[in-house]
């Protein structure tokens, strides 16, 4: 087969040196032919496509197109099973490779285009998982999440650990990021998680109050439509590739003060699209939102409980003692991301605090509970304390009697 290059070189023996075709024979080791075609042809070879050989799925196209017709998005799985039926014994693969060709003909093709903000109209939040779990102490470690928020128009980019996708915690991060970049944006941006969404793209009743409260909209996005907040989702891998490789933590607390001095210089570059730092986008961006209200939404879980006998609360996997004087008695609980706080509905006190603890499968008990405990044990069982009697010291006996 003669490619181009050899026909350009036969050319130039023939025409530039005058060689014969007996020496351009010798020295390329061409055809006659060839050479021949070469000299007569003032246009470089080409060489088009061969011709398609049939196909085992050539009968049953129509068929095919038919499917595809009342559901552009059957699966090649199905369309597989519905042409067996027609007698089609061929492999996956061609089907694949034909289903390619056809199906963008029966479904109306996504176009998109380079998309502007406006400041302080969207604020865009999602979820993503380390690749590590987290330390959390006594030897253990638990899988966590990272919400992350971010402000299109400057780029400004937050985020906030949290160890489960419950309402309180999405809320604990929502209700941080918010303060973190000190303003309120028109509306809220999410996917359909758990906790936001309930269906039908509609919010949930907890979301839909936290929005209420702060007085901003949302958005809730379509199904699989990651394209709408891209911009969040590539800094997804800028955040597990920058901020978590080559980094260890000690625990969550370090785990969080690492991620906002992380976030801080981060705010501190020059974005590449914007050219801009972001920290000035975002001092310019704030002048053009709310200020955030005084009083922020609550998340703590919040529950009530009666005391039992055994004066503890277990409360994500864990259990905290209780006064034991308020057995009985209905106490609610606030747990958050430090703390965990029992409150008594009969007075309004504070009946027992908590260092809130992400390992599992341990008990805490105050001293003041325990010792409480130890004297509501005694008085039940008729011991009384004892009165206090003075110990003189033998020198003392000594001196009184004669020796």
């Amino acid at each position: 087969m003669l490619d181009v290059e050899q026909w350009a070189e036969i050319r130039r023996m023939k025409f530039v040196e005058g060689l014969s075709q007996r020496e351009i024979r010798r020295r390329t080791g061409a055809g006659r032919d060839t050479i021949r075609k070469a000299v007569r042809s003032s246009e470089p070879p080409s060489y088009g496509p061969r011709p398609k050989r049939p196909s085992k799925l050539d009968p049953h196209r129509e068929r095919i197109c038919e499917l595809l017709e009342d559901d552009p998005t059957l699966s090649g799985v199905r369309i597989a099973e519905e042409i067996a039926t027609d007698g089609y014994d061929g492999g996956k693969s061609i089907l694949n490779e034909l289903l390619v060709e056809l199906r963008p003909r029966f479904q109306a093709p996504r176009s998109y285009q380079r998309t502007s903000y406006r400041p302080g109209e969207l604020l865009q939040f999602d979820l993503t998982e380390p690749k590590r779990q987290i330390p959390v102490g006594w030897g253990q470690t638990r899988p966590g999440y990272i919400l992350t928020a971010k402000l299109p128009y400057s780029r400004a980019f937050a985020g906030a650990l949290v160890f489960s996708k419950k309402w309180e915690d999405v809320a604990w991060g929502m209700r941080h990021r918010l303060a973190r970049l000190g303003a309120l944006p028109k509306k809220l941006v999410w996917d359909r998680e758990g906790a936001i969404h309930r269906g039908g793209g509609q919010p949930t009743e907890q979301f839909a109050a936290f929005c209420g409260q702060l007085g901003v909209g949302w958005i809730i996005l379509d199904p699989g439509d990651a394209e709408a907040k891209g911009s969040l989702e590539r800094d997804h891998c800028f955040l597990h590739g920058n901020f978590e490789a080559g980094r260890r933590f000690a625990g969550p607390d370090d785990f969080r003060d690492q991620l906002e001095s992380w976030c801080d210089r981060v705010g501190e570059r020059i974005h590449r699209t914007t050219k801009r730092q972001i920290s000035e986008a975002l001092a310019e961006e704030r002048t053009r939102m709310r200020r955030l209200p005084e009083q922020m939404p609550r998340t703590e879980h919040r529950f009530t409980l009666r005391v039992p006998p055994q004066p503890y609360l277990r409360f994500d996997r864990n259990d905290y003692s209780l006064d034991p004087c308020m057995v009985g008695r209905r106490v609610e609980i606030r747990a958050g991301q430090r703390a965990i706080v029992a409150i008594s509905l009969d007075t309004g006190e504070i009946v027992a605090t908590h260092r809130r603890v992400f390992a599992g499968g341990l008990t805490f008990t105050d001293p003041e509970h325990q010792k409480a405990l130890d004297a509501l044990r005694g008085e039940r069982k008729g011991h009384r304390s004892e009165p206090e009697v003075e110990v003189r010291p033998l020198e003392r006996y000594d001196r009184l009697i004669a020796a």
